[in-house]
């Protein structure tokens, strides 16, 4: 146990039998009242936002996270195999972890994983993939207004918007938290 003073913006706390993560953390001193501690958290598992004031010398549970470095290898039912980089140990991690990253996803690409007393409570992807166009339809000439985009199809059947110049058969880099084209990949 630890006091409220120790918790610090991205620790992962213990809160009422849940795992959240603590976003904004602010040490409050209003006028003549007791100072206290306003905390923004959110809820691992389920994503809602938790606000709670701690009082200064209020326990709390700091959680021991351990995160690192994986392999993603293959998908299997529920869950994705990885395979840890140093010890070549395999886990099934479940795909929610993931949420819609995980359709940027490819085997062999490196993960991180975050595991609290050998149970995963945190997955990403990288922030940004390079990929190939399956599939986009044509530029017509003369279509080409200021920043003007069109569908194009990438990886396995993602669609994103792509500028008028991506061809078939070009890469190009996605951000995987947002799936928007970042550039083309020479």
């Amino acid at each position: 146990m630890a006091k409220a003073s120790e918790v610090k913006s991205g620790n992962i706390l213990r809160f009422n039998g849940e795992l959240i993560q603590v976003e904004e953390f602010l040490h409050r001193t209003p006028g003549n009242l007791r100072a206290f501690y306003q905390a923004r958290m959110r809820n691992i598992k389920s994503g809602k936002l938790v606000e709670y004031r701690f009082r200064t010398d209020e326990e709390v549970t700091i959680c021991r996270v351990e995160t690192n470095d994986y392999q993603y290898l293959y998908e299997d039912g529920e869950f994705l195999v990885v395979m840890d980089n140093s010890s070549f140990e395999q886990f099934n991690i479940p795909k929610s972890l993931f949420g819609d990253q995980i359709k940027f996803l490819k085997e062999g690409m490196n993960v991180v994983i975050s595991f609290e007393s050998d149970e995963p409570i945190l997955a990403q992807t990288p922030q940004h993939v390079e990929l190939e166009v399956t599939y986009t339809e044509p530029a017509v000439k003369g279509d080409t207004s200021t920043n003007a985009l069109k569908y194009a199809t990438v990886g396995a059947d993602v669609e994103i918007k792509v500028p008028m110049f991506i061809n078939q058969g070009d890469k190009v880099k996605v951000d995987t938290r947002t799936g928007e084209y970042i550039e083309r990949v020479k």
